[in-house]
Protein backbone atom coordinates (compact mmCIF):
# COMPACT_ATOMS: atom_id res chain seq x y z
CA UNK A 1 0.00 0.00 0.00
CA UNK A 2 2.81 2.39 0.89
CA UNK A 3 4.57 1.52 -2.36
CA UNK A 4 1.43 2.34 -4.32
CA UNK A 5 1.08 5.69 -2.57
CA UNK A 6 4.70 6.59 -3.27
CA UNK A 7 4.31 5.56 -6.88
CA UNK A 8 1.21 7.72 -7.19
CA UNK A 9 3.00 10.73 -5.71
CA UNK A 10 5.87 10.32 -8.17
CA UNK A 11 3.58 10.13 -11.21
CA UNK A 12 3.46 13.01 -13.74
CA UNK A 13 -0.28 13.49 -13.07
CA UNK A 14 0.41 14.18 -9.39
CA UNK A 15 3.23 16.56 -10.32
CA UNK A 16 0.95 18.41 -12.73
CA UNK A 17 -1.82 18.86 -10.16
CA UNK A 18 0.70 20.10 -7.59
CA UNK A 19 2.23 22.54 -10.11
CA UNK A 20 -1.19 23.96 -11.03
CA UNK A 21 -2.15 24.48 -7.37
CA UNK A 22 1.16 26.12 -6.45
CA UNK A 23 1.34 28.31 -9.57
CA UNK A 24 -2.24 29.54 -9.92
CA UNK A 25 -3.26 29.30 -6.28
CA UNK A 26 -0.17 30.67 -4.53
CA UNK A 27 2.76 32.02 -6.57
CA UNK A 28 0.92 33.93 -9.31
CA UNK A 29 -1.54 35.71 -6.95
CA UNK A 30 1.30 36.64 -4.59
CA UNK A 31 3.56 38.04 -7.32
CA UNK A 32 0.95 39.59 -9.66
CA UNK A 33 -1.65 41.11 -7.33
CA UNK A 34 -0.22 44.59 -8.01
CA UNK A 35 -0.16 44.27 -11.83
CA UNK A 36 -2.96 46.47 -13.15
CA UNK A 37 -3.57 44.48 -16.36
CA UNK A 38 -3.42 41.00 -14.83
CA UNK A 39 -6.34 38.78 -13.89
CA UNK A 40 -4.63 38.43 -10.50
CA UNK A 41 -4.83 42.19 -9.85
CA UNK A 42 -6.29 42.87 -6.39
CA UNK A 43 -8.53 45.78 -7.28
CA UNK A 44 -9.80 46.34 -3.74
CA UNK A 45 -6.29 46.57 -2.35
CA UNK A 46 -4.60 48.73 -4.96
CA UNK A 47 -6.98 50.59 -7.32
CA UNK A 48 -7.75 53.66 -5.20
CA UNK A 49 -4.13 54.23 -4.19
CA UNK A 50 -2.80 53.59 -7.71
CA UNK A 51 -5.34 56.03 -9.15
CA UNK A 52 -4.34 58.70 -6.63
CA UNK A 53 -0.65 58.10 -7.35
CA UNK A 54 -1.34 58.34 -11.10
CA UNK A 55 -3.12 61.67 -10.69
CA UNK A 56 -0.34 63.03 -8.47
CA UNK A 57 2.30 61.93 -10.98
CA UNK A 58 0.35 63.50 -13.84
CA UNK A 59 0.15 66.80 -11.95
CA UNK A 60 3.88 66.62 -11.30
CA UNK A 61 4.68 65.91 -14.95
CA UNK A 62 2.35 68.71 -16.06
CA UNK A 63 4.21 71.18 -13.86
CA UNK A 64 7.53 69.86 -15.19
CA UNK A 65 6.33 70.36 -18.78
CA UNK A 66 5.29 73.93 -17.96
CA UNK A 67 8.75 74.62 -16.49
CA UNK A 68 10.32 73.03 -19.58
CA UNK A 69 8.75 75.55 -21.95
CA UNK A 70 9.36 78.47 -19.61
CA UNK A 71 13.02 77.48 -19.55
CA UNK A 72 13.06 77.22 -23.36
CA UNK A 73 11.58 80.69 -23.60
CA UNK A 74 14.19 82.05 -21.20
CA UNK A 75 17.07 80.39 -23.08
CA UNK A 76 15.95 81.07 -26.64
CA UNK A 77 13.43 83.88 -26.44
CA UNK A 78 10.29 83.81 -28.55
CA UNK A 79 11.27 82.24 -31.85
CA UNK A 80 9.46 82.15 -35.19
CA UNK A 81 6.97 79.32 -35.34
CA UNK A 82 8.51 75.94 -36.01
CA UNK A 83 12.14 76.83 -35.32
CA UNK A 84 12.48 75.21 -31.91
CA UNK A 85 10.57 72.03 -32.81
CA UNK A 86 12.50 71.40 -36.02
CA UNK A 87 15.88 69.76 -35.31
CA UNK A 88 18.89 70.82 -37.34
CA UNK A 89 17.82 72.59 -40.44
CA UNK A 90 14.64 73.54 -42.22
CA UNK A 91 12.95 71.35 -44.83
CA UNK A 92 10.09 72.56 -47.02
CA UNK A 93 8.02 69.39 -46.88
CA UNK A 94 8.43 67.11 -43.86
CA UNK A 95 8.61 63.34 -44.14
CA UNK A 96 6.59 62.95 -40.93
CA UNK A 97 4.23 65.61 -39.63
CA UNK A 98 3.21 65.17 -35.98
CA UNK A 99 -0.16 66.88 -35.55
CA UNK A 100 -1.31 67.22 -31.94
CA UNK A 101 -5.06 67.80 -31.63
CA UNK A 102 -5.96 69.75 -28.51
CA UNK A 103 -8.95 71.14 -26.64
CA UNK A 104 -9.24 72.86 -23.28
CA UNK A 105 -9.05 70.24 -20.52
CA UNK A 106 -8.34 70.20 -16.79
CA UNK A 107 -5.83 73.09 -16.88
CA UNK A 108 -3.73 72.00 -13.90
CA UNK A 109 -2.64 68.77 -15.63
CA UNK A 110 -1.18 70.57 -18.70
CA UNK A 111 -1.81 67.50 -20.85
CA UNK A 112 -0.87 69.08 -24.15
CA UNK A 113 2.33 70.52 -22.67
CA UNK A 114 3.31 67.03 -21.48
CA UNK A 115 2.74 65.60 -24.97
CA UNK A 116 4.54 68.34 -26.91
CA UNK A 117 7.43 68.53 -24.41
CA UNK A 118 8.08 64.81 -24.75
CA UNK A 119 7.94 64.98 -28.56
CA UNK A 120 10.31 67.93 -28.50
CA UNK A 121 12.82 66.10 -26.27
CA UNK A 122 12.68 63.00 -28.45
CA UNK A 123 13.19 65.04 -31.64
CA UNK A 124 16.23 66.78 -30.19
CA UNK A 125 17.64 63.46 -28.99
CA UNK A 126 16.97 61.80 -32.35
CA UNK A 127 19.01 64.39 -34.27
CA UNK A 128 19.71 63.98 -38.02
CA UNK A 129 17.54 60.85 -38.54
CA UNK A 130 14.53 62.98 -37.53
CA UNK A 131 15.56 66.06 -39.47
CA UNK A 132 12.43 65.90 -41.64
CA UNK A 133 10.01 65.54 -38.74
CA UNK A 134 7.79 68.52 -37.86
CA UNK A 135 5.49 69.31 -34.93
CA UNK A 136 2.15 71.01 -35.56
CA UNK A 137 -0.58 71.93 -33.04
CA UNK A 138 -4.27 71.98 -33.98
CA UNK A 139 -6.47 73.79 -31.46
CA UNK A 140 -10.11 72.76 -31.91
CA UNK A 141 -11.52 74.27 -28.72
CA UNK A 142 -14.70 76.35 -29.13
CA UNK A 143 -13.06 79.12 -27.11
CA UNK A 144 -9.53 79.03 -28.49
CA UNK A 145 -8.56 82.09 -26.47
CA UNK A 146 -9.10 80.30 -23.13
CA UNK A 147 -6.62 77.51 -24.01
CA UNK A 148 -3.58 79.04 -22.30
CA UNK A 149 -1.30 76.06 -22.98
CA UNK A 150 -2.00 76.22 -26.72
CA UNK A 151 -1.27 79.96 -26.69
CA UNK A 152 2.05 79.28 -24.95
CA UNK A 153 3.01 76.61 -27.51
CA UNK A 154 2.36 79.05 -30.35
CA UNK A 155 5.73 80.61 -29.42
CA UNK A 156 7.52 77.36 -30.23
CA UNK A 157 5.60 75.39 -32.88
CA UNK A 158 3.10 76.22 -35.63
CA UNK A 159 -0.49 76.38 -34.36
CA UNK A 160 -3.81 76.52 -36.16
CA UNK A 161 -7.18 77.21 -34.51
CA UNK A 162 -10.43 75.90 -35.89
CA UNK A 163 -12.49 78.53 -34.06
CA UNK A 164 -10.49 81.77 -33.91
CA UNK A 165 -13.65 83.90 -33.65
CA UNK A 166 -15.57 85.01 -30.58
CA UNK A 167 -16.64 82.29 -28.12
CA UNK A 168 -20.29 83.30 -28.37
CA UNK A 169 -20.33 82.88 -32.16
CA UNK A 170 -18.53 79.51 -32.01
CA UNK A 171 -20.93 78.10 -29.42
CA UNK A 172 -23.89 79.28 -31.50
CA UNK A 173 -22.37 77.67 -34.63
CA UNK A 174 -21.95 74.27 -32.89
CA UNK A 175 -25.16 74.36 -30.86
CA UNK A 176 -26.93 71.67 -32.87
CA UNK A 177 -23.86 69.42 -33.34
CA UNK A 178 -23.49 66.50 -30.92
CA UNK A 179 -20.10 66.03 -29.26
CA UNK A 180 -19.25 62.88 -31.23
CA UNK A 181 -19.93 64.56 -34.56
CA UNK A 182 -17.95 67.63 -33.46
CA UNK A 183 -15.02 65.39 -32.53
CA UNK A 184 -15.11 63.84 -36.01
CA UNK A 185 -15.33 67.26 -37.68
CA UNK A 186 -12.39 68.47 -35.58
CA UNK A 187 -10.37 65.45 -36.71
CA UNK A 188 -11.19 66.08 -40.36
CA UNK A 189 -10.24 69.74 -40.01
CA UNK A 190 -6.84 68.93 -38.47
CA UNK A 191 -6.12 66.22 -41.03
CA UNK A 192 -7.01 68.55 -43.90
CA UNK A 193 -4.90 71.39 -42.48
CA UNK A 194 -1.97 69.03 -42.08
CA UNK A 195 -2.18 68.03 -45.75
CA UNK A 196 -2.73 71.56 -47.04
CA UNK A 197 -0.04 73.30 -45.00
CA UNK A 198 2.79 70.76 -45.14
CA UNK A 199 2.26 68.11 -47.86
CA UNK A 200 4.00 65.44 -45.74
CA UNK A 201 4.60 61.82 -46.70
CA UNK A 202 3.10 60.68 -43.39
CA UNK A 203 0.87 62.34 -40.80
CA UNK A 204 0.88 61.21 -37.18
CA UNK A 205 -2.38 62.38 -35.59
CA UNK A 206 -1.94 62.48 -31.81
CA UNK A 207 -4.54 63.43 -29.22
CA UNK A 208 -3.39 65.78 -26.48
CA UNK A 209 -3.41 63.14 -23.73
CA UNK A 210 -1.20 60.59 -25.54
CA UNK A 211 2.43 60.92 -24.44
CA UNK A 212 4.94 59.26 -26.80
CA UNK A 213 7.12 56.40 -25.59
CA UNK A 214 10.91 56.73 -25.75
CA UNK A 215 11.26 54.39 -28.74
CA UNK A 216 8.46 55.82 -30.89
CA UNK A 217 10.67 57.28 -33.62
CA UNK A 218 13.04 54.32 -33.92
CA UNK A 219 10.08 51.93 -34.19
CA UNK A 220 8.26 54.14 -36.74
CA UNK A 221 11.37 54.45 -38.90
CA UNK A 222 11.88 50.69 -38.76
CA UNK A 223 8.25 49.91 -39.57
CA UNK A 224 7.87 52.49 -42.36
CA UNK A 225 11.24 51.90 -44.02
CA UNK A 226 11.66 48.12 -43.67
CA UNK A 227 8.05 46.97 -43.79
CA UNK A 228 6.85 49.53 -46.32
CA UNK A 229 5.44 47.10 -48.94
CA UNK A 230 3.00 45.72 -46.39
CA UNK A 231 1.86 49.18 -45.29
CA UNK A 232 1.99 50.98 -48.63
CA UNK A 233 -1.76 51.08 -49.26
CA UNK A 234 -2.98 50.78 -45.67
CA UNK A 235 -5.63 53.29 -44.59
CA UNK A 236 -3.90 53.86 -41.24
CA UNK A 237 -1.49 52.44 -38.70
CA UNK A 238 -2.74 52.57 -35.11
CA UNK A 239 -0.12 53.17 -32.40
CA UNK A 240 -2.27 52.55 -29.32
CA UNK A 241 -4.77 49.98 -28.10
CA UNK A 242 -6.06 49.99 -24.49
CA UNK A 243 -4.09 47.61 -22.29
CA UNK A 244 -7.29 46.19 -20.79
CA UNK A 245 -8.25 44.95 -24.28
CA UNK A 246 -4.92 43.33 -25.12
CA UNK A 247 -5.57 39.87 -23.65
CA UNK A 248 -5.30 36.76 -25.81
CA UNK A 249 -8.88 35.77 -25.04
CA UNK A 250 -10.36 38.28 -27.48
CA UNK A 251 -12.28 38.22 -30.75
CA UNK A 252 -9.19 39.05 -32.84
CA UNK A 253 -8.08 35.79 -34.56
CA UNK A 254 -4.43 36.90 -34.82
CA UNK A 255 -4.24 36.95 -31.01
CA UNK A 256 -5.46 33.34 -30.83
CA UNK A 257 -2.73 32.27 -33.25
CA UNK A 258 -0.15 34.12 -31.17
CA UNK A 259 -1.50 32.44 -28.04
CA UNK A 260 -1.07 29.00 -29.58
CA UNK A 261 2.42 30.06 -30.60
CA UNK A 262 3.26 30.73 -26.95
CA UNK A 263 2.16 27.19 -26.08
CA UNK A 264 4.04 25.63 -29.00
CA UNK A 265 7.23 27.42 -27.96
CA UNK A 266 7.11 27.00 -24.19
CA UNK A 267 5.42 23.58 -24.06
CA UNK A 268 8.37 21.59 -25.44
CA UNK A 269 10.91 23.70 -23.49
CA UNK A 270 9.15 23.24 -20.14
CA UNK A 271 8.47 19.59 -20.95
CA UNK A 272 12.15 18.98 -21.65
CA UNK A 273 13.10 20.72 -18.37
CA UNK A 274 10.54 18.63 -16.47
CA UNK A 275 11.81 15.24 -17.72
CA UNK A 276 15.37 16.27 -16.90
CA UNK A 277 14.38 17.17 -13.33
CA UNK A 278 12.36 14.00 -12.63
CA UNK A 279 14.68 11.68 -14.59
CA UNK A 280 12.29 10.47 -17.29
CA UNK A 281 13.78 9.25 -20.60
CA UNK A 282 12.12 11.95 -22.73
CA UNK A 283 9.06 14.24 -22.95
CA UNK A 284 5.93 12.42 -24.08
CA UNK A 285 3.10 13.99 -26.06
CA UNK A 286 1.05 14.16 -22.85
CA UNK A 287 3.79 16.07 -21.02
CA UNK A 288 4.30 18.52 -23.89
CA UNK A 289 0.54 19.09 -24.21
CA UNK A 290 0.20 19.79 -20.49
CA UNK A 291 3.02 22.33 -20.44
CA UNK A 292 1.68 23.97 -23.59
CA UNK A 293 -1.72 24.50 -21.95
CA UNK A 294 -0.04 25.47 -18.68
CA UNK A 295 2.09 28.17 -20.33
CA UNK A 296 -0.88 29.47 -22.35
CA UNK A 297 -2.99 29.76 -19.20
CA UNK A 298 -0.20 31.47 -17.28
CA UNK A 299 0.46 33.96 -20.10
CA UNK A 300 -3.23 34.89 -20.31
CA UNK A 301 -3.78 35.22 -16.57
CA UNK A 302 -0.60 37.16 -15.85
CA UNK A 303 -1.38 39.43 -18.80
CA UNK A 304 -0.41 39.56 -22.47
CA UNK A 305 0.42 43.25 -21.97
CA UNK A 306 3.49 42.34 -19.91
CA UNK A 307 4.76 39.92 -22.55
CA UNK A 308 4.36 42.63 -25.19
CA UNK A 309 6.55 44.94 -23.12
CA UNK A 310 9.49 42.58 -23.78
CA UNK A 311 9.32 43.61 -27.45
CA UNK A 312 10.61 47.08 -26.55
CA UNK A 313 14.15 45.67 -26.46
CA UNK A 314 14.59 46.41 -30.17
CA UNK A 315 12.42 47.89 -32.97
CA UNK A 316 12.86 44.64 -34.93
CA UNK A 317 10.64 42.88 -32.36
CA UNK A 318 7.74 45.31 -32.81
CA UNK A 319 4.60 43.54 -33.96
CA UNK A 320 2.40 44.79 -36.81
CA UNK A 321 -0.96 43.01 -37.02
CA UNK A 322 -4.43 43.74 -38.45
CA UNK A 323 -6.04 46.55 -36.51
CA UNK A 324 -8.69 46.39 -33.82
CA UNK A 325 -11.68 48.68 -33.45
CA UNK A 326 -11.25 50.81 -30.36
CA UNK A 327 -9.62 54.17 -29.83
CA UNK A 328 -7.62 56.78 -31.74
CA UNK A 329 -5.06 58.44 -29.39
CA UNK A 330 -2.30 58.06 -32.03
CA UNK A 331 -2.94 57.23 -35.69
CA UNK A 332 -0.44 57.29 -38.57
CA UNK A 333 -1.73 58.07 -42.08
CA UNK A 334 0.22 57.95 -45.34
CA UNK A 335 -0.60 61.11 -47.31
CA UNK A 336 -2.74 59.35 -49.92
CA UNK A 337 -4.63 57.48 -47.20
CA UNK A 338 -5.18 60.72 -45.30
CA UNK A 339 -6.94 62.16 -48.35
CA UNK A 340 -9.18 59.10 -48.55
CA UNK A 341 -9.87 59.27 -44.79
CA UNK A 342 -11.01 62.89 -45.04
CA UNK A 343 -13.37 61.89 -47.84
CA UNK A 344 -14.69 58.84 -45.98
CA UNK A 345 -15.30 60.68 -42.71
CA UNK A 346 -17.14 63.45 -44.55
CA UNK A 347 -19.67 60.83 -45.72
CA UNK A 348 -20.80 59.76 -42.24
CA UNK A 349 -22.26 61.34 -39.13
CA UNK A 350 -21.06 60.28 -35.69
CA UNK A 351 -23.16 59.91 -32.56
CA UNK A 352 -23.27 58.00 -29.28
CA UNK A 353 -22.30 54.38 -30.07
CA UNK A 354 -20.70 55.35 -33.38
CA UNK A 355 -17.74 57.62 -32.63
CA UNK A 356 -14.92 58.36 -35.05
CA UNK A 357 -12.89 55.27 -34.09
CA UNK A 358 -15.83 53.03 -35.02
CA UNK A 359 -16.39 55.03 -38.20
CA UNK A 360 -12.75 54.55 -39.24
CA UNK A 361 -12.94 50.83 -38.52
CA UNK A 362 -16.18 50.49 -40.50
CA UNK A 363 -14.47 51.80 -43.64
CA UNK A 364 -12.16 48.78 -43.73
CA UNK A 365 -15.00 46.53 -44.81
CA UNK A 366 -17.18 49.08 -46.62
CA UNK A 367 -14.35 50.52 -48.69
CA UNK A 368 -12.24 47.35 -48.94
CA UNK A 369 -9.36 48.97 -47.06
CA UNK A 370 -6.66 47.53 -44.78
CA UNK A 371 -5.26 48.91 -41.52
CA UNK A 372 -2.80 47.73 -38.87
CA UNK A 373 -1.83 48.25 -35.25
CA UNK A 374 1.71 48.34 -33.81
CA UNK A 375 2.44 46.37 -30.64
CA UNK A 376 3.46 47.25 -27.99
CA UNK A 377 1.85 50.69 -27.72
CA UNK A 378 3.95 53.64 -28.85
CA UNK A 379 2.07 56.19 -26.71
CA UNK A 380 0.83 56.28 -23.10
CA UNK A 381 -2.72 57.43 -22.49
CA UNK A 382 -2.60 59.84 -19.52
CA UNK A 383 -6.05 61.44 -19.69
CA UNK A 384 -8.51 60.77 -16.87
CA UNK A 385 -10.79 63.64 -17.89
CA UNK A 386 -12.91 63.00 -20.98
CA UNK A 387 -13.36 66.14 -23.07
CA UNK A 388 -15.80 64.16 -25.23
CA UNK A 389 -18.17 62.94 -22.51
CA UNK A 390 -17.51 65.79 -20.03
CA UNK A 391 -16.83 63.35 -17.22
CA UNK A 392 -14.08 63.25 -14.66
CA UNK A 393 -13.03 59.70 -13.96
CA UNK A 394 -10.24 59.48 -11.37
CA UNK A 395 -9.88 55.69 -11.64
CA UNK A 396 -7.40 53.73 -13.72
CA UNK A 397 -10.01 51.05 -14.46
Amino acid sequence: MLFCKLRLLSSPACHFVFLIIVTFGVLAPLTCHHLLHSYFYARRWHLNQMSEDFLAQSLKEGEAALRYFKKLRALNGTQPQGKVSQPQGKVSWPWLLITVITVYRQPEFHYVLQVVAQFHRLLQRCGPPCQRFQLFLCNVDDWSSRHADAKMLADFIPVTSRFPGSPRANVSENKAVNTFEKEKQDYVYCLEKSLQNYHPEYILMVEDDAVPEEEIFSVLRHVLERRKPRLRNALYLKLYHPERLQHYFNPEPMRILEWFGVGMLLGPLLGWAYVKVVGLPGPSLRVVLFFSLYSMGLAELVGRHYLLELRRVTPALSNVVPTTECCTPAMLFPASSAQRTVSYLSEVSCLWGFAKDMALYSFLRKKNERAYVVEPNLVRHIGMFSSLRNTYKPKLL
